[in-house]
């Protein structure tokens, strides 16, 4: 079988998870004996497009302006062009290369015009994995008004991404209920969990330890998006709580539109127990991991939807505990905490989350309990070969 994934990040240059994990899966999917090809979007090229070999993946890159890191009016102008440009760019190799099967990753909610065209050309299926319900999340945090022009505009190239789908796979039980809930006429749905290859990464001597003074202390890791969404402050009263205690140490690694924020709050505060670290490759984040002990996380206490952060899978790759804090309800605090696999609060117990904290603190037995715990949840639920099989159940 031919496979097309669409997805707006991917490797070798991305930091994303969403990247990471759409790599994996066509390894994943070259290993059962098919074909795969990515199509993905690059602000870089100086060609219209270029067609490339990466693990044996065929990776197919076009044109297109900035997405990532640039201000929400242009973004949302270049993410609403990208199903246009890519269909200008491509649509003499996709006439050319007829796929068996499309797999879209979203966010972005805009390719669902490509994917129409796409099926409509291939008489094929099409498989949407979708991790945010977006607009509504913008909503519930407060960042724009429902039933505004803006609104309605991102609404609409929702419904044509949905629309765009034979299954539309959201990530949690709970995703599920919301979703069939609110969404009368949707097509058929399932739940598909994050995924992750499970070989982690050899450990390296205390690399990062050394060279950022960490000797000896109990290191909380966090890395991926510092926005809005992950509410990165409760992260920080966290560090404020324990800054008198000298064995506990905090990592934040990544970028997004509150680093400054953050860079604030440690300034005010006086919090030299947190070290802010830009955003940095895959290889390099995943030897972090390797390194330190604790797997952080944190979603806005006002979400109404249920996410499940993929930084978790890093997490439990690399057999950390996970200490983290959701919003209510979230169907993720009951995965974690049945499995054993770390600790999970409601986002706003900053008690709760603080005596969670002290727990991994003060026993590195409970640490390494509970990180072979994660590794083993990895393995039982969010394998890609788990995913890959679902995926292609619906060919």
């Amino acid at each position: 079988m031919r496979l097309l994934l669409i997805v707006d990040d991917y490797l070798p240059a991305s930091i994303k998870v969403a990247a990471k994990m759409m790599h994996d899966l066509a390894l994943e999917c070259i290993a059962q004996g098919h074909e795969v090809t990515v199509c993905t979007v690059d602000d870089t090229l100086q060609v219209p497009f270029v067609v490339e070999d990466l693990d044996g993946v065929h990776v197919l890159r076009y044109r297109t302006g900035s997405i990532k890191n640039v201000s929400k009016i242009r973004r949302a102008i270049n993410e609403t062009l990208l199903s246009y440009r890519a269909w200008k760019i491509l649509s003499h190799y996709f006439k050319n290369n007829r796929h068996d099967l499309i797999v879209y990753y979203s966010p972005t909610i805009f390719f669902g015009p490509l994917v129409n065209k796409l099926k409509a050309l291939w008489k094929c299926r099409s498989f949407l994995i979708l991790r945010d319900i977006f607009p509504q999340w913008v909503v519930d945090n407060g960042l724009i008004k429902k039933y505004s022009p803006v609104y309605f505009y991102f609404r609409l190239f929702e419904l044509i991404n949905y629309g765009a789908a034979s299954v539309i796979a959201v990530q949690s039980p709970s995703n599920l209920m919301y979703f069939s809930n609110s969404r009368k006429h949707s097509p058929r749905l399932d739940v598909l969990y994050n995924w992750s290859s499970v070989e982690p990464l050899p450990a390296r001597k205390n690399v990062y330890r050394e060279k950022l003074g960490l000797t000896g202390k109990v290191v909380f890791f966090y890395g991926g998006n510092i926005g809005h969404a992950q509410d990165m402050m409760n992260l920080v009263r966290l560090a404020g709580s324990l800054k008198g205690l000298p064995t506990a140490h905090f990592i934040f690694v990544g970028k997004g539109d509150e680093v400054a924020l953050i860079e604030d709050a440690i300034q005010a505060g006086k919090l030299s127990n947190i070290t802010l670290l830009p955003a940095v490759n895959q290889i390099e984040y995943e030897q972090m991991l390797s390194e330190f002990d604790v797997g952080l996380f944190s979603l806005h206490k006002d979400h109404k939807t249920h996410n499940f952060p993929g930084k978790l899978l890093g997490y439990m790759k690399q057999s950390l505990p996970i200490l983290g804090s959701v919003n209510q309800n979230n169907d993720l605090e009951a995965i974690i905490t049945e499995a054993k696999a770390g600790f999970v609060s409601v986002n706003g117990d900053d008690e709760g989350l603080l005596k969670n904290a002290l727990q991994l603190i003060h026993s590195a037995e409970l640490r390494a309990q509970m990180g072979r715990n994660a590794f083993q949840l990895l393995n039982d639920q969010f394998s890609v070969m788990t995913a890959a099989q679902k995926i292609l159940s619906h060919a």
